[in-house]
């Protein structure tokens, strides 16, 4: 088009003050208020919870909203698990039982489900475990670990009826990422605190990225929030920090390769990128984009080879990232079976 002479933008009166598009206080009951008709209401995805697990039958779990899907990864086929009633959710962390077939959903009002994914039904309800939601969640074998708003972390025994078994309550906010050892004899745990196991206060952000090493016994990652930036290896014997790397960025979460010996963190502002890691030199091998918001959750296949992430921009992506074992029989599954395609949106 010939646009010579043409008027493309007109300023006329000074526009008013923009409408304020996140409120102040970022609680559940906030986001439901009513926001001006002409501006798109702004979701505000949290990144205390933990709402992507990919279980050992192959099954990738995600919560949206007040809804769990599970996507078949050998099929390609996607249900609906469960859709909570609006005050008891939304669901607000989720977590695949080592048998793969059971699967825990926290909920904001302080329950935590426990359904089985082959018959869609619910088995029970914990109850009394915290005060108000249940943001990260861990399986030990028949122990649920449950971490709370509260700052409480819980161990609950499912098999028996009084199912709290041990309470912890070394936080003092929230903890919002717990991750069991493979022995299962140490757990650790991460907080809006900033500090871990231990109680080390090295982070100065909120640690939500935890991930055990599992090639080498006791030792840990973690990665800090926006005003930390780092990712720490600990040996949690002695609870040492024997290495920090400071990655440029928010690390909303870490994962081990169960293959090579290779770390993949998930980051926030400005490139919202994955970022493999060789191990122990902690030598960048890639950086994988495509994401346009901060990377808030990851999930490993069985397999160890394909990693799911979901991140603010309200999309979920596959990476080949670590690529097929040699003794591997079957190709890593693909996303061409499209997963979630019904759901358009995160929160």
């Amino acid at each position: 088009m010939n646009l010579n002479h043409t008027r493309i933008l007109a300023f006329r009166n000074k526009p008013k003050d923009p409408a304020q598009l996140l409120p102040t206080d970022h609680s559940a009951s906030s986001l439901h208020q009513q926001q001006p008709k002409s501006v798109k209401p702004r979701r505000h995805i949290p990144q205390v919870f933990n709402l992507l697990d990919w279980g050992s039958a192959n099954v990738l779990a995600i919560a949206l909203g007040h809804t769990v899907y599970l996507w078949d990864a050998s099929s390609g086929s996607t249900s609906e698990l469960v859709t909570i009633d609006e005050e008891k959710g939304p669901v607000t962390s989720i977590n695949w039982a080592p048998d793969g077939r059971h699967v825990a959903v926290g909920l904001n009002n302080s329950e935590v489900q426990l359904w089985d994914s082959a018959s869609n039904r619910q088995l029970r309800t914990l109850k009394g475990c915290h005060q108000s939601r249940v943001g990260s969640l861990a399986w030990n074998n028949h122990i649920l670990t449950t971490g709370g708003m509260d700052g409480q972390i819980v161990n609950n025994d499912v098999r028996i009826r009084s199912h709290v078994v041990e309470t912890y309550s070394g936080h003092t906010q929230e903890v919002c990422g717990l991750k069991w050892s493979g022995s299962g004899q140490q757990l650790a745990s991460g907080g809006n605190d900033n500090v871990w196991l231990h109680r080390l206060e090295e982070h100065t952000s909120t640690v939500k990225a935890l991930a055990w090493c599992p090639f080498q016994a006791n030792l840990l990652a973690t990665g800090g929030g926006g005003g930390d930036r780092t990712i720490k290896f600990w040996n949690t014997h002695t609870g040492a920090c024997f290495n920090s790397v400071d990655t440029g960025s928010q690390v909303c979460s870490l994962l081990w390769s169960k293959n090579e010996r290779e770390l993949l963190s998930s980051h926030g502002f400005a490139q919202n990128q994955l970022t493999l890691w060789k191990y122990p030199s902690m030598v960048k091998m890639a950086e994988l984009n495509g994401h346009t918001s901060r990377v808030l959750y990851m999930a490993q296949s069985p397999d160890g080879c394909t990693v799911a992430s979901a991140a603010g921009d309200e999309t979920l992506r596959f990476w080949n990232v670590f690529g097929v074992p040699e003794t591997a029989k079957k190709p890593a599954p693909k996303a061409a079976h499209e997963p979630f395609s019904r759901v358009n949106r995160i929160r």
